[in-house]
């Protein structure tokens, strides 16, 4: 699989300075934990779950958790257990289906072995859990359980935790619980490809919930914690993790995004500012603007949970020629005893070691999202990937 991937060859020549790399499961977990992008969320309990997760990854979808938690009723989980069984068996038995990265996420602890059991041979399509409610106390049995699937499976199960849990959110209580965290995640460092960030259920602590038009960091009791989850668990000096963005919660319930004579025009007809005036019609400006600041605060990646939302997340995750520039400048090897040097686009300062940490996550998500050409942008990313 590649992030637009499922655009044509030529299509992605036209757009990118260096494409994005190809990947699998089996790659390694720091490319995987960055090529993430836009991992939507889907309950267990759809009946046609199997054609579901085959339409999205031909839509450009590259990572899926499939939901036995808050998403379904406390009265369908063994349906949903059942289903998930059922569908991963149907996925396994389609000659060169490519599914995307695929995660379960449970309840209990206990469903993890149990459902890598009765996956059987299936399971090989399983890329790992999602662990709700995540804390030091709570996550250590469901990392204990991931480990021994993994060894009773004989392959690699990746974790990725849900920072949800009102003890991190309470201000007495946030730095402990960080803490405790920090060192679940450390000693099971290998298994965790990312910490993703519950933002829903920190507002409903307090009987919030933010507008279309606002941002998650326009809520300040939100914004505080994500910027503490940064400064604890996101660090750059190889101690941190890849911290995911929170979900965008609105969209329309028949919402196709684009009218259909834009989702039919070719890639060179395109307007910018028709698209735009497009995007902010159907409510998207909102989107964009916390994919934005998600990136700007260390961020890598979003909760998504309608597929309408995937491109925009992918297309702002490309690399512009600019960054990528000045990335390889700072990283060049005469640069290793520092210095300043003003940048290739003659606009900014390049001060090699206190940028030299940005501009290796930046060649790392050139590497799985891509380089754009100079003169393209992020509408033309965002018309040239428009499923047809």
């Amino acid at each position: 699989m590649r992030h637009f991937g499922h655009i044509a060859p030529e299509v992605r020549k036209r757009l990118f300075h260096q494409e994005p790399c190809a990947f699998t499961a089996e790659s390694p977990a720091r490319l995987l934990s960055a090529a993430l992008g836009a991992t939507l969320y889907s309950p267990a309990t759809r009946p046609r779950l199997a054609d579901d997760i085959v339409k999205q990854a031909g839509n450009g979808v590259v990572s899926m958790v499939l939901c036995l938690e808050d998403s379904i009723d406390d009265a369908d989980v063994t349906a949903g257990e059942e289903n998930l069984v059922r569908q991963f068996a149907d996925l396994a038995a389609r000659p060169g289906a490519e599914p995307p990265l695929l995660f379960i996420r449970v309840r209990t602890a206990e469903q993890i072995p149990d459902l890598v059991r009765r996956l059987g041979p299936a399971g090989r399509l399983l890329s790992g859990f999602v662990l709700p409610k995540f804390t030091e106390e709570r996550g250590i049995p469901f990392l204990e359980a991931l480990a021994a699937a993994e060894s009773a499976g004989g392959r690699r199960l990746f974790a990725m935790p849900v920072l949800e849990s009102p003890e991190l959110l309470y201000r007495e209580s946030r730095v402990e619980t960080l803490e405790g965290i920090s060192r679940a995640v450390d000693k099971y460092r290998d298994r965790v490809l990312a910490l993703r960030l519950g933002v829903t259920d920190f507002c409903s602590s307090y009987g919030l919930r933010r507008a279309p038009d606002m941002t998650a960091y326009d809520v300040q009791i939100v914004a505080s914690v994500i910027a503490d989850v940064v400064n604890m668990l996101g660090r750059a000096d190889g101690t941190g993790f890849t911290v995911t963005g929170p979900v965008w919660e609105y969209f329309r319930a028949s919402e196709r995004m684009f009218k259909p004579q834009l989702r039919q025009s070719p890639f060179l007809q395109v307007q910018a500012a028709e698209l735009r005036e497009r995007l902010i019609a159907h409510a998207m400006d909102g989107l964009l603007r916390e994919i934005s600041l998600d990136q700007a605060n260390g961020l890598l990646g979003k909760t998504c949970i309608h597929p309408s939302h995937v491109l925009p997340v992918h297309a702002l995750s490309v690399v512009s020629h600019e960054e990528f520039s000045d990335a390889q400048d700072i990283l060049r090897p005469e640069r290793g005893g520092g210095g300043v040097l003003r940048s290739a686009y003659t606009n900014k300062m390049n001060e090699v070691k206190p940028h030299r940490a940005w501009a290796e996550r930046t060649l790392l998500r050139a590497e799985a999202f891509g380089v754009a050409h100079e003169d393209v942008g992020f509408v033309e990313l965002l018309a040239a990937g428009i499923p047809g």
